[in-house]
């Protein structure tokens, strides 16, 4: 089952898409790689899911990419005395250590290296944006705020610090739990939630070795600050929308994306872009005009992949939100426009002997008009240099690793086969990747 269009998707599952039939709808409609959120998903939930898509790609015969994606760190209020309490614009407003029920005038913060962190002239964000503070004074356990935008404030709602480094890990308890029940499950792919600079990627590298692949989303202004050497570090990036738009001004989203694809093009890894792009199919069987064009818009980009979240794990038509992204998708893939658009973004190959003989197939292949280009590989370095050209023929990626093929599911372009069968010389070599076309070009 061969994709007719290069950039590929991500659906997340949820209770929308918990079995096995509805994981095969998905995958036919067009999904290539599936999201488990760890926010609320059980290490034996994580396992049973993982058990079905292997399933379902062992009945396809096609490598599917699985995504786990790891809660982080979630910073919330603590509690009140009353269902909610009412902020007005102006008020004094008090953030403390004090675990007694909160007031109109002050609440609990049970996270002490926040307190320890806000200094004067730093905003916070309560309820997903709804509320702004600005921190007048600040101590290691009482900072007093004023309220720039109030509004209806009840417990434990989320806290966010846009213009404040927490000095907290990236992987919590819980995420480390996950981390080794999604490795232990054979995930192909980690997500890290709430990475704020390049070394909060640390301790996750140290527990994958090599056995997925690192994904940094890109959901807090730090990280957009730290942006070059949290790409050094991961091997993927995702443009985490929602969260972003909400500790940024909402204008200042779009050029970020566009930055963060970039970058990620020119280093070579890939880059997802993620949240609300269908948005209104979560209760819609058809989408807006504007989400067509947002969707178009980062497939013309570049991006290796579009993500849908709660469009396929909990909306009224998760099929049909995968269908309608594959058509879109597919359309921009036939439009002249975008060989132009993808031609003039393309970086110029790095100064390594890879990147100069994937930059030389490319070359080769729109010359001469060819069908395709052909990489062997077994890590899938071969395969991620040549997607780095952006190709205007399809790269099909031939692996003895079943893992390998997992992975690429992932990256722009690359239609990955797993061949296991050993080869014996350069001919053998030839030989197996022509009847490996031919074969695809019959399907």
């Amino acid at each position: 089952m061969r994709r007719q269009r290069r950039v590929k998707i991500v659906a997340t599952l949820g209770p929308a898409s918990a079995d096995q039939a509805a994981i095969a709808r998905l995958f036919q409609a067009g999904a290539d790689v599936f999201r488990i959120n760890m926010s609320h998903t059980t290490p034996e939930r994580l396992r049973e899911m993982v058990r079905m898509i292997r399933s379902v790609e062992e009945e396809l015969a096609r490598p599917v990419g699985i995504l786990a994606d790891l809660q982080g760190p979630k910073l919330r209020i603590g509690t009140f005395a009353t269902d909610a309490v009412m902020l007005d614009r102006g008020a004094t407003f008090v953030l403390d250590a004090d675990p007694t029920p909160g007031t109109a005038e002050r609440v609990h913060v049970p996270h002490p290296e926040v307190l320890s962190a806000l200094e004067p002239g730093h905003s916070l964000l309560l309820d997903d944006g709804k509320l702004r503070l600005s921190v007048v004074e600040a101590t290691p356990s009482r900072v007093v705020t004023r309220v720039e935008v109030g509004g209806k404030l009840s417990a434990r709602k989320g806290l966010s610090l846009p213009d404040t480094t927490i000095p907290l890990p990236a992987l919590t308890e819980k995420d480390h739990r996950d981390l080794e029940a999604a490795l232990d499950a054979g995930a192909d792919w980690i997500a890290m939630s709430f990475v704020q600079r390049a070394q909060d990627l640390a301790a996750a590298r140290k527990i994958t070795r090599g056995r997925a692949g690192l994904l940094a989303k890109i959901e807090k202004p730090q990280a957009v600050r730290d942006l070059a050497d949290i790409l050094d570090a991961a091997d993927a990036l995702m443009v985490a929308r929602g969260d972003l738009g909400v500790e940024m001004p909402l204008e200042k989203v779009p050029g970020i994306q566009k930055q963060i694809t970039r970058e990620a093009r020119r280093a070579g890894k890939p880059v997802v872009v993620a949240t609300q792009m269908l948005e209104s199919m979560i209760s819609s069987p058809v989408p807006t005009r504007a989400e067509v064009s947002d969707v178009a818009t980062a497939i013309f980009e570049g991006a290796d992949a579009v993500m849908l979240s709660a469009e396929s794990a909990s909306g009224q038509y998760p099929v049909e939100a995968v269908a309608t992204m594959n058509r879109i998708a597919e359309e921009v893939d036939h439009d002249p426009t975008y060989e132009t658009v993808i031609q003039g973004l393309r970086a110029p190959p790095e100064r390594t002997g890879a990147d100069a003989i994937a930059a030389a197939a490319r070359q080769m292949a729109e010359t001469l008009d060819l069908s395709a280009v052909v990489s062997w590989t077994s890590s899938g370095a071969t395969a991620f240099r040549v997607a780095r050209e952006r190709p205007s023929v399809p790269v099909v990626s031939i692996s003895p690793n079943l893992a390998t093929g997992r992975k690429l599911a992932l990256v722009w372009g690359v239609h990955a086969v797993v061949d296991a069968v050993s080869v014996t010389g350069h001919h053998d070599l030839l030989d197996r990747a022509k009847s490996t076309m031919v074969d695809l070009m019959r399907g």
